[in-house]
């Protein structure tokens, strides 16, 4: 009851704003139910994704025909809401228009221009398709199993149509594809076979499920062997394509992904400002730290040796490897106990977190994520997907546990479950909007997660421990860092090993996560930005209501009206709640 009537609050809140603005255009909001309607039908992966369980027995072809399609859906609908009038619409209808408008464009600018599907290997994955069928929790596994085997008859088609589309792939993308197509052929073979297994069909249909299981495999491990003959050739030393993007591309696709207000060189230099305050912010940390681990020992006079020395006493407190997804669980509890006790948002206890290890055809791009169920699929269950340390060395575990310390784990639970992104969903999927919860912000979605960290924190979480706030400056030197990298890989040609130095040194990162994020630099675009620039848009639309608020100001009111919007840009967002 305490959740419908902080969300019915909140809807109130909402109500009184709109009051004061223009009513509801009906003539828009029969555009954009219309416009999602063909949406669905264009996008059906994308619709089983958000919920829409009518289409999870198609697998859509990657192919020339469906490209075209497609082009001809964004073109007609980027001329007809082009001519919509604004000054007819409310406040939110305008931010509905503009995330349709840069969704249209940015979709076809991705087909004609950036032509991903050219070079990217690793976006041709049935892993995540296979997943969301069998994970409906409205209907039997029975009934999930015989729409999961119409969905595999295409398979084989569908991975011609990816092999027919590469021409100059990268190496490093087609390296991610390999392994996770890897994962993707052992998730087929191993759970999803177990489940034909313990099911309640009939015998020929097992029979016939297994074929189709087996048949997608095979054709998922051919893709991978034609990709394999790719990186082979003699002729692709100088044929395939570099993975940086050149300051053309990266600074049209981070207008379209980040929808900030600033350009891409205006965040970068922001987070040149905020590298060295956030190093500062940690040298104090070393300093305060030093008695309590050296005793009378006086530190050094060289600030980088003073950190490494306080960084090597505190990372060493770590859980043991087999315990490192238990460690997670654990500490799930806490979270959500200190987020009521403060009274920071309201958490909805019939939508339990589920922390899980991370499925394997979807490990090597993050340790840790969320799988969230989309707003026409809200009783489905979120995971919070843990990668086990298992395949490390035992020096790359050392490595991975000191930088997923007990201090920096807390940070990450905080940033991927509560109040983070968990919570985030949650309150998305309640959004009024459809569009906002469909064609939401990127830098608002991993914003949000940055600013939830730094906020706990604020409120007292972990009772003022100066290591977890030593541990946080550093973590949050890592978002900046991203930035750094992410903006200097594609359009300052930043070679690995500057950026192990600069991830290393200058970020106190381990080896293992440097390495990583130099792996993540090369296989993604503009979304390593997206932490700081949602972050830094989130945290001084705060301050800024505060301002205006004074005493009045309340922060659970300020968080639960801010997530009421469904991840739609900040700058909207600012535009509704100012």
């Amino acid at each position: 009851m305490k959740t419908l009537l902080s969300f019915v609050m909140v809807a109130m809140f909402l109500v009184s704003c709109a009051s004061k603005d223009k009513e509801d255009d009906p003539q828009f909001a029969t555009m954009t139910k219309q416009f999602l309607k063909e949406y669905w039908a264009v996008h059906p992966a994308v619709a089983s994704e958000y919920g829409l369980s009518e289409y999870d027995a198609i697998l859509e072809i990657p192919d020339a025909a469906t490209r075209d399609k497609k082009q001809q859906f964004y073109k007609r609908n980027l001329q007809l809401f082009a001519e919509v009038d604004t000054d007819e619409l409310s406040y939110a209808q305008r931010t509905d228009l503009a995330l349709i408008l840069n969704k249209m464009e940015s979709s076809l600018w991705k087909i004609e221009t950036f032509r991903a599907h050219e070079w990217d290997p690793a976006k041709y994955n049935i892993g995540n398709q296979v997943s969301y069928v069998l994970e409906r929790n409205n209907r039997s596994l029975e009934d999930s199993l015989k729409l999961l085997s119409e969905k595999l008859l295409k398979v084989p088609q569908y991975y011609q149509a990816a092999k027919n589309n590469l021409k100059r792939p990268t190496k490093e993308h087609t390296q991610f594809a390999i392994e996770q197509n890897k994962g993707l052929v052992g998730f087929l073979n191993g759970e999803v076979k177990k489940r034909i297994k313990s099911s309640k069909l009939t015998r020929r249909e097992k029979s016939t499920l297994r074929q189709r299981v087996s048949a997608a495999a095979a054709a998922a491990k051919r893709y991978s062997t034609f990709l394999k003959g790719v990186l082979s050739r003699p002729e692709s030393v100088d044929g395939l394509r570099s993975f940086r993007l050149g300051p053309d591309l990266y600074e049209q696709l981070f207008k379209f992904e980040m929808q900030t207000g600033e350009s891409p060189e205006a965040i970068y230099r922001k987070a040149l400002a905020a590298k060295e305050e956030a190093r500062s912010k940690i040298f104090e940390a070393a300093i305060a730290l030093y008695p309590k681990y050296y005793g009378e020992k006086l530190p050094p006079k060289d600030r980088q040796t003073v950190i490494n020395n306080i960084m090597s006493k505190v990372t060493k407190q770590h859980p043991k490897p087999e315990n490192f997804v238990a460690t997670v669980r654990e500490q799930i509890p806490a979270l959500t106990q200190f987020v009521r006790e403060k009274n920071l948002l309201t958490l909805d206890p019939s939508k339990p977190l589920k922390v899980r290890e991370t499925p394997p055809y979807d490990r090597g791009f993050a340790g840790a994520s969320v799988d969230s169920p989309g707003p026409f699929d809200k009783d489905r269950e979120t995971y919070y997907n843990v990668t086990p340390l298992d395949g490390m060395t035992r020096k790359q575990k050392k490595s991975y546990l000191q930088e997923y310390n007990d201090y920096t784990l807390q940070i990450l639970n905080i940033h991927e479950a509560i109040p983070g992104h968990y919570a985030q969903q949650v309150y998305g999927n309640q959004s009024d909007s459809i569009i906002k919860a469909v064609f939401r912000s990127t830098a608002t979605v991993e914003g949000w997660a940055v600013y939830a960290e730094r906020m706990m924190l604020e409120q007292g979480y972990g009772d003022g421990s100066m290591e977890l706030w030593l541990m946080y400056y550093k973590w949050f030197l890592r978002v900046v860092t991203n930035t750094i990298i992410d903006y200097e890989v594609h359009n300052k040609d930043l070679s690995k090993k500057e950026a192990m130095k600069l991830l290393m040194v200058d970020a106190f990162q381990e080896r293992a996560e440097a390495q990583g994020k130099w792996h993540r630099a090369t296989i993604s675009q503009v979304q390593l930005v997206s932490y700081f620039a949602g972050f830094s848009e989130i945290y001084e639309l705060r301050e800024d209501i505060k301002k205006e608020e004074g005493s009045d100001f309340d922060l659970k009111k300020f968080h639960e009206t801010f997530l009421s919007f469904g991840n739609a840009p900040v700058k909207e967002i600012r535009k509704l709640m100012l």
